[in-house]
């Protein structure tokens, strides 16, 4: 996002006929915090990066339950990329995230499948 006054108003643009937007990767560049601040999300996708070792590594349990706060204060929804373990999604749980994604929660299907069910 090189330009973010057009980004501000693309967003801004289609949040009026309806859409929403989610900042993806959250964490994984500096720059992020201020799209963050200046743009209108409505979800904070966390980097997997600091989400797949947090059982083991406190630091990145630490990143994880301050964006989740961060994210929560400025009234968007928190999504966990990278939920590979029940362990971890018991922990985003009590974290308070909001919404979980990964191969525990499950595997990638082709929409045609999902269209049969």
């Amino acid at each position: 996002m090189g330009n973010l006054d057009s980004a501000r108003k693309f967003i801004d643009s289609l949040k009026r006929v309806g859409c929403r937007f989610s900042l993806d990767d959250f964490g994984s560049g500096f720059s992020n915090f201020t799209y963050l601040k200046n743009l209108d999300i409505d979800y904070l996708k966390i980097d997997g990066s600091f989400i797949e070792n947090m059982l083991d590594d406190p630091i990145n349990r630490a990143m994880v339950e301050s964006i989740n706060n961060i994210g929560h204060s400025m009234k968007m929804k928190t999504v966990a990329e990278f939920v590979s373990s029940k362990g971890l999604q018991e922990e985003l749980i009590e974290l308070g995230i909001d919404y979980l994604q990964g191969y525990n929660i499950c595997k990638p299907t082709p929409i045609e499948n999902l269209i049969k069910q």
